[in-house]
């Protein structure tokens, strides 16, 4: 039988055939929402594109990406204000020295911050070890002394992971990281330092795949997290499930596409008393108590 390459990180498991739990106040579906706010280099780097990049300074392109700091995550903010929505803030270290007022709106609001590389003009998994180590070290270090503690978890820019990524967040301190969409449960992973949670970060319920990668439209993007979440409610009832909601300002806090996402997080919000509303790192610090999560 050939032997194929693997990570070494977690085994296969069918999800109907696991321990059965549930969260808080006996809800079966966790509903969480991760809102990215990035920076990006001007001139230079990675950065998603509303039309296709030209010749270096992308004038139009960081522009575009901008404008997500600048007035879309501020609207975005309002609507949650409006529907007492709990959020996990993915952040680049950058955006603390760039847009310092952005932040502290998210942290009056209580909400977490999640470890999300320095920006995201660059990826991790291109450096060598201890430069990636001195990545997470650096990232860490800024929303530490900016937030009066470290963050819990973390989400690589891109998502990109070198094969030591998950000892070396370990080995950092973190508890959780939102890489691995392999699941629709939270699942404890091997690392050389011991085990790391995995919670589910979506890839489909995520704007820069809908909008950027598939061209879905507006009304299209907030049919996918309606239909997700009445889907997944509806499941939970066998296992309990996490949802996560990837959000990404200069996508979806365009006047057009934040009508249509208002309409399909008010949806949700009907639904309340039948579901945990809450953030990722609640999610983890539950799954620390709860022996029935996956460990592998």
């Amino acid at each position: 039988m050939m032997d194929l390459p693997g990570h070494g990180r977690y085994g296969y498991s069918a999800i109907t055939r696991r321990a059965d739990y549930s969260w808080p106040g006996g809800k079966r579906l966790a509903v969480y929402i991760g809102l990215n706010l990035e920076h990006f280099a001007f001139g230079e780097g990675l950065g998603a594109e509303l039309a296709p990049g030209g010749p270096q300074p992308d004038v139009l392109n960081y522009a575009w990406r901008d404008y997500g700091n600048r007035v879309a995550a501020w609207r975005i903010l309002e609507l949650f204000d409006a529907l007492d929505l709990p959020v996990s803030v993915l952040a680049n270290s950058a955006i603390y020295a760039y847009a310092p007022e952005l932040m502290a709106a998210f942290r009056t609001r209580g909400d977490e911050v999640v470890g999300h590389g320095r920006t995201n003009a660059e990826r991790q998994s291109t450096l060598d070890p201890e430069a990636e180590a001195a990545l997470i070290a650096e990232a860490t270090q800024v929303l530490t002394k900016a937030e009066g503690r470290a963050p819990q978890g973390w989400l690589s820019p891109w998502i990109a992971e070198s094969r030591a990524t998950p000892d070396l967040l370990k080995a950092a301190g973190y508890g959780y990281t939102l890489n691995w969409c392999m699941d629709d449960q939270p699942v404890w992973m091997r690392t050389d330092h011991g085990p790391l949670l995995s919670i589910p970060y979506p890839q489909e319920a995520n704007d820069i795949p809908s909008i950027v990668a598939r061209k879905d439209g507006a009304a299209d993007f907030a049919a996918i997290l309606t239909d997700t979440f009445d889907e997944m409610l509806a499941q939970s009832a066998g296992q309990p499930l996490v949802m996560g909601i990837a959000l990404h300002p200069y996508l979806v806090g365009q006047p057009y596409r934040l009508r249509h996402l208002r309409r399909a997080l008010e949806h949700i919000c009907a639904r309340r008393e039948e579901i945990w509303l809450t953030r990722a790192g609640e999610i983890y610090t539950h799954c620390l108590e709860e022996p029935a999560i996956l460990r592998c």
